[in-house]
């Protein structure tokens, strides 16, 4: 489409005391006269990798039938109604999390070979390897203009309800799936305060903060003038778009303020800390919003999250199970415990759902979010009732600017492909032309 007027920068920031906000995607934004297609205002791809320990029920994750036109399987039914924008894959190998030949297991303490495809080095010192992620990769080519290079988010503490590493292997391989060199993790975020005020209170001081969340004050009050008069130089399209935007922010802002008071209330010998959601369901949607918004508003167009850590005794009440994730993956075969585990990793796709969505009714330049986002959604596990890494399961979901091909369910031969194969293809897709990434002998066919 053809667009008219002034032409403001995309990176255009609004600042007031304490705030630097980012602006989303606005039609103004095109550059006067020109197609959006060959403008400035094409709107980027973004990636998002998403880590889930322990594989999902063998018998309830593979579609019935190969190519397209399947049925989706129990665990990935709330995904149906992204079917044209996603693909399951089915078979493939993710060796990188095997124990090396004639080494201990090390199949618990090894997330971080999700995004590298390679072994970490076993060790408990400072000599760490794992191999770069691939969401680092892309951060280094699209994303050192953004505020934020990379967004990496958790939702489980560390310090909490699970067993962090062990068999000789460094914590940092479970504590993050998100590498910037061979040696060098980057922290997890598990607040989503810390979040926010990372995306939009730059220049504020700790006593600012304070003050303003124990007045339950909005970090836009400071911004009332400078919005009113930006809004003036809008159309009616962008004015109620920049207006929506401001009513998302206030609204994470309340349910911030709420979780703020619930954690500060709770008992000493809780586990959660000040400003974190006892209710995952509230603090993985958190998390999504602070995600949708941060791309929304180019903040950052790479993010991971890391959905769980290996060995959590959490349970998911929202899932109709109370088994905890780690003791349901140990189903023993039993068809009965297999269905109830089944229910959380359902739940658990759910929430992939939750942020699909979120970012499909997000509009940016000529599609959406959903149209201009891949996401990578998987783990190393196949059947963890045995710590089989064969068969690992894993979703694309995201329209990747149009570079990936929807509604296909691929499987491959077992114990053939390597995961390293699909990383290479994610590259690919963001124009990473490397001959290798990690244990990968090829692109990954038919993708």
């Amino acid at each position: 489409m053809f667009l008219t007027g002034k032409h403001i920068p995309r990176r255009t920031f609004l600042r007031g005391a304490g705030v630097t906000l980012a602006l989303p995607m606005l039609d103004s934004m095109v550059p006067a006269g020109s197609l959006l297609a060959q403008s400035a205002g094409v709107p980027p791809l973004r990636f998002t990798g998403i880590f889930v320990p322990h594989g999902m029920a063998p018998g309830h994750h593979v579609a019935d039938k190969d190519g397209t036109g399947f049925r989706f399987p129990l665990v990935l039914e709330p995904l149906e109604p992204f079917r044209e924008r996603l693909v399951i894959l089915n078979g493939l190998h993710a060796r990188s999390a095997e124990a090396p030949p004639g080494g201990s297991p090390a199949d618990h303490w090894v997330a971080s070979a999700f995004m590298s495809a390679e072994k970490p080095r076993r060790t408990v010192g400072t000599d760490l390897y794992n191999g770069t992620t691939i969401d680092q990769i892309i951060a280094k080519k699209i994303g050192q203009n953004n505020l934020m290079p990379s967004l990496q988010l958790a939702l489980e503490d560390p310090g909490a309800n699970s067993s962090n590493c062990g068999e000789g292997y460094s914590c940092a391989y479970t504590n993050s799936i998100s590498w910037v060199t061979p040696t060098r993790p980057l922290p997890m975020e598990l607040n989503p305060q810390v979040v926010f005020e990372r995306m939009f209170g730059d220049g504020s001081t700790a006593e600012e903060r304070m003050l303003r969340r124990s007045q339950n004050r909005s970090l836009l009050d400071s911004l009332t003038v400078n919005l009113a008069r930006f809004r003036v130089r809008l159309g009616p399209t962008d004015r109620s778009r920049l207006d929506e935007y401001a009513e998302d922010i206030r609204e994470i802002e309340r349910r911030l303020q709420i979780a703020m008071k619930a954690s500060a209330a709770a008992p000493e010998h809780t586990t959660v800390p000040v400003g974190v959601p006892e209710s995952f369901d509230e603090h993985v949607k958190l998390q999504s919003d602070l995600l949708a918004l941060a791309f929304r508003a180019d903040i950052t167009r790479v993010a991971t999250m890391l959905f769980a850590r290996d060995l959590t005794t959490r349970s998911y009440p929202e899932s109709g199970t109370t088994v905890a994730f780690h003791a349901g993956s140990h189903h023993g075969e039993d068809p009965k415990r297999k269905a109830v585990f089944a229910q959380v990793n359902r739940y658990h796709n759910s929430m992939l759902a939750y942020l699909a969505d979120k970012l499909a009714k997000t509009p940016d330049g000529d599609g959406t979010l959903l149209d201009h986002s891949l996401i990578l959604y998987g783990s190393n596990m196949g059947n963890s009732n045995q710590h089989s890494h064969e068969d690992a399961p894993h979703v694309l979901v995201g329209g990747a600017n149009g570079k990936l091909k929807g509604g296909r369910h691929l499987t491959y031969p077992t114990r053939t492909v390597p995961t390293g194969n699909l990383l290479l293809s994610v590259l690919d897709m963001f124009d990473i032309h490397q001959d290798s990434i990690g244990d990968s002998t090829g692109r990954l066919d038919r993708l």
